[in-house]
C-alpha cells in the first residue's frame, strides 16, 4: 500500500501548476501517489497534467465527467486513492522542501489519524505571512483529541493543512459538501470524531495569496452558503462525537467568528443583502448557543458577539463606523498626500496630458511603441503592417525617444517621446500597441484599448514570479507592474507555455491571444532570397559563415563585462566565419550605429541594428546563452548553440520557467573549449543537435505559420473572433 495519496483537484491554475508539482515531485521522500483531478479546466492544465504523468508514474490524473467543483472533485480523488493517509492540496499552492519525509516520520512515530501541518502566506508581491497556526502549536500535546485540546479548533478550518487516515475517513462516510466554504463541514466533523490528532509546526504548505484573489472573495449572495455548511457540521459533530460544554462552546465561537469575518473583514456579501445575513447569524446564534454558554472574546469582539445575540444590526454598523473612524481619519491623510503630489506632477509636467483626457477619444487613431520609444521594431511593427492592410481606417502614430527619430523608416508617422504631441496621442488615441508598459502615469481610459505583445518567450521568470527571485529584479515594485498590467485588455502570447507562464507573472484581468507572435511571421515565411538580401544589407559575402551572437543580460555583472569575449572567439574560428554580436538592449546606448565591424571584418557590432529579423535570416546559426532569442531563431529550424558557463549561478539568481539543460534547442557548451570545438568541428548540425531541435519547436514554435499578426489584428481591430 502507498503510504500517502495527494489528492490535487485541478481547475484554471496553468500559472502556478508546474510549481505545485515539482514540489511534490522534488520531495526526498517518494512512497507516495499524486491523484490528479482534472476537473473540465478551460485552460492548460489539463496539458500540463498529461505532460507530468507521462514522465512521472507517482502521477494519475483523473478526468471528472463535468465541472464538479472543488469539493465533488475532492471525492472524486478521493475515490481513486491508495494511500494510507490522504491530503488534500490545492493546485494554486506548493510545499516546502523536505516537508513530505518530515509528514511520514510525525505520522509514524504518532499513529495520528489527523496530522495538522504548518504553513505561510505567500502574497503574489513577495511578502511572507507565518501561518496562526504554528503559534497554536507550540502548545500543543504530542498526541490529544479535541476533548484534551480543544484549542485546535482555532486552526484555520481548511482541508489542504491537514493529512487524514483514509481508513478513518472511508469508516465514517465523511465526504465533501457541495457549494463554497465546503471546508467547514468537512474539518470540524473530523477532527471531532478523530480520536488520535497530532500537529507538525514546521512550515510545510505555502498558501499562496493570489492578486485576483479567491473566488470566495467575490461579491456575492453565495456567501449565504456558509450558513449551510455550519449547519450540516454541527449536525455531523453531534452524530460522530460527543463533544463537552467546553468544545460546544470553542465550536460554537469559532462559528460566530467564521459569521462576522465573511461578513466584515472581506467585503464580501452584497451591501443590499447584509442585514439579511446578519439576520441568519443571530438566528444560528440563537439555535446553536450551548446550555452552559461559551467563552467570550474580549474587548470590541466581544462586544460584536453580543449584538449579533441581541439581532442589532444598525447599533453592528454604528459600531464598526466608530471603532474605524481613525483608521479611516489616516487613509483619508494620505491619501490626501497623495492627491497633493500627483497634482504638482500633473501641472508640471503632465497639464496637457491632462487636458486631452478631457476631450474625445480619437477613434481612428492607433498609437504604437516598442522598447521604451527606441523605434518601429517587434511585435507592434508586424501588427502595424497587418493594420495598414487590414485596417486602413486606422492613422499609426509611432512614439520614439529624440535619439531614434533620424533611424526612423521613410514616412512613418510619429510624435517624440515627452514632447505636447505625444502627450496628445497616448491621451486620445483608440489603441494603444506596446511590446512593454506604458509609463506609470498613462491613464487607461473606459473606451480604448491596450495590448501588450511582450517581446519575448520567458525563459527566465517575470512579473511577480521574480518576487522569489529579487536579486535579479531590476524592477522590485510588484504593486506598480501589476498597475501597470491593469490596463491590458489583450496580452499577445507565443504558444502555450507563454500563456501559462504569463498568467502567474502577471495576473490580471485580460483576454489572453494566444495565435503565435507576429514578429515571427517574417521567419515563417522566409525565403532564401529574403537571408542572402539580409546579408547582403549587412554587407557580407556569399560564402562565408555567419554566427549570430545574442547574450542575454545578467544583472549581476558590472556595467559592460561580458560572458564571452567575442574579439578571441573570432580568432579561434577563423577568417570564414563572421561573427554578429548583439548585446541586450539595455547595455545599447539610443544613439548606437545599426552596423560597425572591426578586426577586418570578422566582428560586426549590430547592437543598435533596428530589425533584429533581418539579424536572424542573416545567420547560419545563433549563439546565445538564456536570451528569448532563441525561441524566435527556432521558427527557422536552424542551429542553435547554447552557450552556458553560469547556468547554476543563472538559473538561481534569476529564477527560470523551465531546465534549459534538460530541454535545450540544440547543442550545450558549458566552457568555452567545449563551445569553440562545437563551433569549429559542426556538431552544432549533427542528429542529435536536430533531435533537439526538433523538440524544442514542437513546444515553442507550433503556432508560427505567419498568420500571428493577421489573428492579433482581426481580434482586437476588426472585433472578429
Amino acid at each position: 500500500m502507498t503510504f500517502l495519496s495527494i489528492v490535487l483537484p485541478v481547475y484554471k491554475v496553468q500559472g502556478y501548476l508546474r510549481q505545485c508539482l515539482d514540489s511534490l515531485l522534488s520531495q526526498s521522500f517518494d512512497d507516495f501517489e499524486v491523484i490528479a483531478v482534472d476537473d473540465r479546466s478551460p485552460d492548460h492544465s489539463g496539458a500540463i497534467l498529461a505532460e507530468y504523468a507521462a514522465r512521472d508514474p507517482r502521477v494519475r490524473v483523473v478526468t471528472a465527467p463535468e465541472n464538479l467543483g472543488l469539493g465533488r472533485a475532492r471525492n472524486l480523488g478521493l475515490e481513486h486513492a491508495t494511500g494510507e493517509y490522504v491530503w488534500f492540496v490545492d493546485s494554486d499552492d506548493w510545499l516546502s522542501g523536505g516537508s513530505l519525509a518530515a509528514v511520514a516520520e510525525r505520522l509514524r512515530s504518532t499513529g495520528a489519524d489527523v496530522l495538522i501541518v504548518g504553513w505561510d502566506k505567500v502574497h503574489w508581491d513577495g511578502r511572507v505571512q507565518a501561518g496562526s497556526g504554528r503559534k497554536l502549536f507550540a502548545d500543543a500535546p504530542a498526541v490529544f483529541s479535541v476533548e484534551q485540546w480543544p484549542e485546535v479548533l482555532n486552526v484555520l478550518h481548511v482541508a489542504w493543512n491537514k493529512i487524514v487516515r483514509r481508513e478513518f475517513l472511508l469508516q465514517l462516510g465523511f465526504l465533501f459538501e457541495e457549494g463554497w466554504y465546503e471546508d467547514v463541514s468537512f474539518t470540524f466533523p473530523v477532527l471531532l470524531a478523530a480520536p488520535r490528532i497530532s500537529t507538525l509546526s514546521r512550515t510545510c504548505v505555502h498558501y499562496r495569496q493570489r492578486r485576483t484573489g479567491a473566488i470566495t472573495r467575490t461579491v456575492g449572495d453565495r456567501h449565504f452558503e456558509v450558513f449551510d455548511h455550519w449547519e450540516h457540521a454541527l449536525a455531523l459533530a453531534n452524530q460522530y462525537a460527543s463533544p463537552d460544554d467546553q468544545v460546544r462552546g470553542l465550536l460554537f465561537r469559532r462559528m460566530i467568528w467564521h459569521f462576522l469575518r465573511v461578513l466584515r473583514h472581506d467585503a464580501r456579501v452584497p451591501r443590499g443583502s447584509r442585514a439579511r445575513f446578519f439576520g441568519r447569524m443571530t438566528d444560528m446564534y440563537r439555535k446553536h448557543l450551548p446550555p452552559g454558554g461559551f467563552p467570550m472574546p474580549d474587548a470590541s469582539e466581544g462586544v460584536r458577539y453580543r449584538l449579533v445575540a441581541r439581532g442589532a444590526y444598525r447599533s453592528m454598523r454604528l459600531f464598526d463606523l466608530a471603532t474605524s473612524k481613525g483608521r479611516r481619519v489616516r487613509r483619508l491623510a494620505g491619501r490626501t498626500r497623495d492627491w497633493i503630489a500627483r497634482r504638482a506632477r500633473q501641472v508640471i509636467g503632465h497639464s496637457w496630458y491632462q487636458l486631452h483626457l478631457r476631450l474625445p477619444i480619437d477613434e481612428s487613431l492607433a498609437v504604437y511603441a516598442a522598447y521604451w520609444y527606441r523605434g518601429v521594431s517587434c511585435n507592434p511593427a508586424a501588427i502595424a503592417e497587418k493594420a495598414a492592410e487590414l485596417a486602413p481606417h486606422l492613422r499609426q502614430v509611432w512614439v520614439v525617444g529624440p535619439a531614434r527619430v533620424a533611424s526612423l523608416p521613410p514616412g512613418v508617422e510619429h510624435v517624440v517621446a515627452g514632447t505636447l504631441p505625444y502627450y496628445r496621442a497616448i491621451a486620445r488615441g483608440r489603441y494603444l500597441v506596446n511590446n512593454v508598459n506604458w509609463p506609470p502615469r498613462v491613464v487607461k481610459r473606459r473606451g480604448t484599448t491596450h495590448v501588450m505583445t511582450h517581446h519575448g518567450t520567458p525563459l527566465k521568470k517575470m512579473g511577480v514570479d521574480q518576487a522569489d527571485h529579487p536579486a535579479g529584479a531590476r524592477d522590485q515594485d510588484f504593486r506598480a507592474q501589476m498597475r501597470r498590467a491593469d490596463r491590458w485588455d489583450f496580452s499577445v502570447t507565443a504558444n502555450a507555455h507563454t500563456t501559462i507562464a504569463w498568467s502567474s507573472a502577471y495576473p490580471s484581468s485580460h483576454e489572453t491571444l494566444e495565435v503565435g507572435y507576429p514578429r515571427n511571421d517574417r521567419l515563417a515565411t522566409a525565403t532564401s532570397a529574403d537571408s542572402a538580401a539580409a546579408r547582403e544589407s549587412l554587407g557580407i559575402e556569399p560564402g562565408r559563415r555567419v554566427v549570430l551572437h545574442m547574450p542575454t543580460h545578467r544583472e549581476w555583472l558590472p556595467e559592460g563585462r561580458h560572458v564571452l569575449d567575442a574579439e578571441q572567439l573570432a580568432a579561434a574560428l577563423g577568417p570564414n566565419t563572421v561573427l554578429l554580436v548583439r548585446d541586450h538592449y539595455f547595455s545599447v546606448p539610443p544613439d548606437a550605429a545599426a552596423a560597425a565591424a572591426s578586426d577586418g571584418g570578422r566582428i560586426i557590432d549590430v547592437s543598435g541594428y533596428p530589425v533584429v529579423e533581418d539579424l536572424y535570416l542573416a545567420a547560419d546559426v545563433l549563439l546565445t546563452d538564456y536570451s528569448s532569442a532563441m525561441f524566435d531563431y527556432a521558427v527557422l529550424d536552424r542551429p542553435i548553440v547554447i552557450f552556458a558557463p553560469d547556468w547554476p549561478t543563472y538559473r538561481d539568481i534569476r529564477g527560470t520557467y523551465f531546465d534549459l539543460m534538460a530541454e535545450p534547442p540544440g547543442a550545450v557548451a558549458t566552457d568555452y573549449a567545449t563551445l569553440v570545438t562545437v563551433l569549429r568541428e559542426g556538431t552544432y548540425a549533427d542528429e542529435s543537435a536536430k533531435n533537439a531541435r526538433a523538440i524544442f519547436r514542437e513546444r515553442f514554435c507550433y503556432l508560427d505559420d505567419g498568420q500571428a499578426a493577421e489573428r492579433v489584428v482581426r481580434r482586437v481591430f476588426l472585433k472578429k473572433r
